[in-house]
């Protein structure tokens, strides 16, 4: 493959993973020192933006710089951004409910039951979707029309990722809005508009590195982090007995798409007998 470098790609791969294993070992050590585990949510995104650094590295002279460069930037902006987010948002807190439950569960310690099980999980799912994020490093060829696609891609998916959290938060932040549904804004649209972000972004990244074959095989990577949004860790974990605690929340649900942007359905209207 004389547009990729394939065996330059392959130690990558393990200089990568070598780099996923040291950041999820560095978070396991804080969070058995602050004695919450939820701190994996921080190292999410800045587990990406290392993984981005280390291939950017890795690759000198064996792939296209713009290429590697750009990729690099996205995934650390994006990357930095959400773990800056998730950490200001949790501060001062206890540990995630979702997390407790597990830990409930479990017949080992969390901190043992954190490192044998949760965050060997998170790193498995880092180390696959970055796929497409080292995968670009070794492409040699420059840039195309689809490369500039999957920026604008990546460009939406930012915005509604970052503007979607401000404005919860700011919703969040009113006491006058405190057991209210948010339903303003991108909220207005879609119920979670941080997630469609999320997952355009991933779609951006791997369409930037789908110019040649080994990118576009990657393009499981995308499909695992959508499916993971929708089906998985996010949408259904988080909305799960919303209904109970948020007067309205059904019928947000039932006139707002749940994912995808869309205009929304009208509020039935009462009929009189």
């Amino acid at each position: 493959m004389s547009g990729f470098s394939g065996a330059q790609f392959a130690s990558g791969l393990l200089v990568s993973a070598a780099a996923v294993v040291v950041v999820l070992l560095v978070t396991w050590l804080v969070g058995r020192a602050i004695g919450r585990y939820n701190v994996i949510d921080v190292a999410w995104g800045l587990g990406f933006a290392a993984v981005a650094l280390v291939s950017l590295a890795w690759s000198a002279g064996h792939g296209d710089t713009t290429r590697r460069v750009l990729v690099t930037v996205l995934v650390v902006v994006w990357g930095g951004r959400l773990g800056a987010y998730i950490g200001w948002r949790s501060r001062e807190k206890g540990e995630d409910p979702r997390y407790q439950e597990i830990f409930d569960r479990a017949e080992r310690s969390p901190a043992l039951h954190a490192l044998l099980v949760i965050y060997p999980a998170q790193a498995a799912a880092m180390f696959f979707i970055s796929l497409p994020v080292q995968v670009a490093m070794y492409e040699r060829s420059g840039p195309n029309a689809i490369t500039w696609v999957g920026t604008a891609v990546w460009a939406v998916g930012f915005l509604f990722e970052s503007v979607g959290d401000f404005q919860l938060q700011r919703f969040r932040s009113d006491p006058a809005n405190r057991g209210q549904v948010m339903d303003r804004g991108l909220w207005h649209y879609t119920r979670h508009p941080n997630y469609f972000g999320d997952a355009c972004v991933w779609w951006g990244i791997w369409l930037i590195a789908a110019q040649h074959l080994p990118g576009v095989l990657t393009v499981l990577s995308p499909i695992a982090m959508t499916f993971t949004l929708t089906r998985g860790t996010g949408k259904p974990t988080l909305e799960k007995g919303m209904a109970d605690r948020r007067p309205g929340y059904a019928d947000y649900v039932a006139r707002t798409s749940g994912f995808v942007p869309l205009p929304p359905k009208p509020r039935p209207t009462a009929t009189r007998g």
